[in-house]
């Protein structure tokens, strides 16, 4: 989810994938530093040290595993544990487009985010539904929250560091 590729044969995050990525946010360009850590559970010390820093931290679950929509009021409690306090943080579920084996609706994680004043979104890695959306959401929280002057330095680029969290089961599968 962190470019604008899909693969099919994905092979999952084993530590952290590290990406940048250039968006427009209301006439400034702003340099997203996107951290896509491993949402595994044997991967879950190594993840928490990564939320320090952070500016905003994505959980993205998959709408077709029920375990993996549980998980994530668990990577939360770790985000709340790790991550500077005012942290952003969006709940997206990933793979909206496979409707048939859905079984995390929209409304029961829509519901969830909101008791916890939280942005949601569904995405979709394979035909990019929402995928882009999640990250100017996201850039526009973070610049909300820190002001409008909230620039490096006061320059006209500004690095925002993204933590992408999958939740994941420890088993193997691709978000």
């Amino acid at each position: 989810m962190q470019d604008d590729t899909y693969t099919e044969s994905y092979i999952s995050t084993i530590g952290v994938d590290f990406k940048i990525r250039t968006i427009e946010l209301d006439g400034k360009t702003i340099k997203l530093q996107i951290w896509d850590t491993a949402g595994q559970e044997r991967f879950r010390t190594i993840t928490s040290s990564y939320y320090r820093g952070a500016h905003g931290i994505i959980v993205v679950y998959d709408v077709t595993d029920q375990e993996s929509f549980n998980n994530v009021k668990q990577w939360l409690q770790e985000i709340d544990r790790y991550a500077s306090e005012n942290v952003n943080k969006l709940l997206v579920g990933n793979k909206c487009d496979l409707t048939t084996k859905k079984v995390v609706d929209y409304t029961t994680a829509k519901e969830f985010a909101d008791s916890l004043g939280i942005p949601f979104l569904e995405t979709s890695a394979k035909n990019a539904t929402n995928v882009e959306q999640s990250f100017m959401t996201m850039a526009a929280e973070i610049k909300k929250r820190m002001g409008p002057g909230a620039t490096a330095g006061g320059a006209e680029k500004s690095n925002v560091k993204i933590q992408s969290t999958p939740v994941k089961q420890s088993g193997g599968g691709c978000c």
